[in-house]
């Protein structure tokens, strides 16, 4: 009863309810499990391992998403509509399409205040994240997607500078005759998508071509967007044991940008804006176009090689509200960003098995060359336009992994995993403004850590399976963070020290199937220790700087189930509850702000729940209830500040009908069913207060799409 008495300890009752149905959803499953063992449940093959195997034996926490659910009854446009029901996985909206989503998995990556921190991206194999451990989400298309899984603790270490875990995404294979499609939805606050999609084969090649355009007024003033996205995957063989893939994406998006508002100015205008977003114009232009080609080749029964090499280039111009008087200094960056970045990088992969070891050797390296340029977002006294130079800059990031796993089944129901990483990270600056007071701030510095991983997995039957997994980890500092000093000084902050962790996870997962019900369900308690956790020291003048905090833990449990009632109805649980706290207190250099040991780490919160229940009363219909709790989200490390919890509901339906060779599909929902009034995203320690970013109140939106299969 050890569960259920941990859940009903929290103090939330929704989350005891919850622990209580996962838990009755266990001993039932325990209970039929031994007899009917997975039933006639499909395997799902998990791929964010080195060694792809089954979800039921992956060394891991992992959640795979399929890519009909991911656009089921939804826009298709951001990923934080289909993944709330990922346990440890906090991911939220900011309505904001200047700064991508806020997303952090177990309470790593909360910090950051724009993109993704702490958390491995991939787009079918290419790196979203920068060496640095910076990443982004804004170009997944979850039209043409095939799947998503999201891994979780100990085994992300090999994966390299991330501490909370790994997201990757796989764009579906065209297969079959061709087909193609167009879709258009729109909805509240001037939301409108147009799609076009084909995808089939033809003489020997697949391919599949997605591309879309939304558009949004935006819940705020000053949140309009205007996002168009391209992706394309193109898969052909030379032989029966070599396979080529091409992949290639294309995003770009011009979108307002207004920023956080202060407790008080929510509480009195829910769609209130600072003015400073307002005068200054604030908005954000990015361009992003990347391609990679995967080669596989099977040089024997027990052998095979796999290539993948991967370019880049992306800009940003961005008009931020960092006031005039705040750029006098002369070593003011300014309050226009202007940053041209190509990448690239390769990883290289030899597959072997022996008998009963499987051996993975190889190699992952990334180089990023950024020119970035600041200037004055002022001309005399008209605001929000770019004005003088105040910031030149050449950087060279990159990053050499060799990396190492072997998973050696060495019992009829035993299987040890283990890797190891070698994870070495340069950072490269030359200034080239070099003007009166602003002296030359070039730098360069490196970091490397050996990062080990080992995972102990027990199948106590067809269906159940118990591991236990440990692992060191490490996350370094971000350009972003190395840019300023405290006190103003000149030159980068390489004083920052990377973040080191120690993470431990035990898990269990079963598959069962009764007389009439059947489905899934897992947990998972975790544990990480963090020394020279990386935290705010300063944010004043549109400027944050960073030090080296001592320790952090971070530690709770996570539930998740899915139970088919039926051929008609299906619900989906999952709970998740994290301590996320301070075990050192901290200071500034200058002996201020300081932060008291036990405080909770900003950006998390304590608890977030899910519940789905979805009904297909016939082969055309498709409706779909949801429920999701978020416990309050603290602001700052000081933590004087702490958004609301919320709940919201949302009720959706779908209907598809085939005509012929034509397929015929429509849905609608409402979001925010109850209309309530909640904070959607946090600043984390917003320099001005201006932490709190509005969620909409009740949204309601509708789509239909028609496809012609040839």
């Amino acid at each position: 009863m050890q569960l259920k008495q941990l859940c009903a300890a929290a103090g939330w009752p929704l989350g005891a309810m919850l622990c209580g149905l996962l838990w009755a959803q266990g001993a039932a499953a325990q209970q039929t499990a031994a007899q009917d063992g997975a039933g006639t449940l499909p395997a799902m093959t998990v791929r964010s391992v080195l060694t792809p195997t089954t979800a039921e034996k992956a060394p891991a926490s992992v959640t795979v998403v399929d890519g009909e659910q991911l656009r089921e009854r939804q826009w298709q446009v951001n990923l934080s509509e289909s993944l709330g029901n990922v346990p440890g996985l906090l991911i939220q909206n900011r309505q904001n399409y200047a700064q991508d989503l806020q997303m952090s998995i177990r309470g790593h990556g909360a910090r950051s205040t724009f993109g993704v921190r702490g958390i491995q991206v991939y787009l079918d194999g290419i790196p979203a994240t920068m060496p640095d451990g910076q990443g982004q989400t804004n170009h997944i298309d979850l039209s043409s997607l095939e799947r998503l899984e999201v891994l979780r603790g100990p085994y992300s270490t090999l994966y390299g500078n991330a501490s909370g875990g790994a997201i990757q995404a796989f764009t579906e294979r065209g297969e079959g005759p061709p087909k193609l499609g167009s879709s258009f939805a729109m909805g509240s606050n001037g939301q409108k998508r147009l799609g076009l999609k084909a995808s089939g084969e033809r003489a020997g090649v697949g391919y599949t071509v997605s591309a879309s355009r939304f558009l949004t007024d935006g819940y705020r003033p000053q949140t309009a967007a205007d996002k168009n996205l391209l992706n394309a995957r193109l898969d052909f063989g030379s032989s029966a044991d070599s396979h080529w893939t091409l992949v290639a994406s294309h995003v770009d998006i011009d979108a307002k940008d207004a920023g956080g508002v202060t407790p008080a100015d929510w509480a009195a205008n829910h769609r209130a804006v600072a003015a400073g977003s307002l005068q200054y114009n604030t908005r954000k232009s990015q361009r992003q176009t990347q391609a990679g080609l995967i080669h596989e080749h099977r040089v024997s029964a027990s052998d095979q090689l796999r290539l993948m090499v991967y370019g880049g280039h992306r800009a940003i111009t961005q008009y931020q509200s960092i006031p005039k008087a705040a750029q006098a200094p002369a070593t003011h960056a300014g309050g226009v960003i202007d940053m041209q970045r190509d990448y690239g990088g390769l990883d290289a992969r030899w597959t072997h098995q022996q008998g009963s070891v499987d051996w993975v050797l190889g190699l992952a390296a990334n180089q990023v060359r950024e020119n970035r340029k600041g200037y004055e977002n002022f001309v005399g006294s008209e605001l929000g336009i770019k004005g003088n130079l105040r910031r030149d800059e050449r950087n060279r990031l990159s990053s050499v992994d060799p990396y190492a796993q072997a998973s050696w089944a060495f019992a009829p129901r035993w299987t040890l995993d283990a890797g190891l990483r070698w994870s070495n990270v340069r950072f490269d600056s030359r200034d080239r403004y070099i003007v009166g007071a602003n002296g030359d701030d070039s730098g360069k510095t490196k970091f490397h850590r050996l990062l080990p991983m080992a995972s102990l997995q027990h199948q106590l039957d067809e269906g159940t399976q118990v591991y236990a997994s440990v692992a060191s980890g490490f996350e370094t500092p971000t350009f972003n963070e190395l840019s300023y000093r405290q006190g103003g000084l000149p030159g980068l902050n390489f004083a920052l020290r990377p973040a080191r962790s120690t993470s431990a996870e035990l898990g269990l997962r079963q598959r069962w199937r009764g007389a009439h019900w059947h489905g899934n369900w897992s947990a998972a308690l975790f544990r990480t220790g963090t020394k020279d956790e990386i935290v705010v020291a300063t944010n004043s003048g549109g400027r944050s700087t960073y030090q080296n905090a001592g320790r952090t833990r971070r530690q709770g449990v996570e539930l998740a189930s899915t139970t088919w009632m039926g051929p008609q109805w299906r619900l989906e649980t999952a709970l998740t509850l994290l301590d996320a706290r301070l075990r050192d207190g901290f200071c500034n250099a200058a002996g201020a702000n300081c932060v008291s040991a036990g405080n909770r780490l900003a950006g998390t919160a304590r608890y977030q729940a899910f519940a789905g229940l979805y009904w297909q009363p016939a082969a055309a219909w498709n409706l779909g209830l949801d429920w999701r709790q978020v416990g309050p989200v603290t602001a700052n490390d000081a933590n004087s500040v702490q958004a609301p919890g919320y709940g919201v509901a949302s009720l959706s339906g779908e209907y598809l009908r085939d005509i012929g060779a034509w397929a015929f599909k429509a849905f609608a929902r409402v979001d925010n069913l109850l209309d309530r009034q909640y904070v959607g995203s946090v600043i984390v320690n917003e320099g001005n207060g201006r932490y709190y970013e509005a969620a909409p109140g009740r949204q309601w939106m509708a789509g239909v799409s028609l496809a012609y299969r040839f």
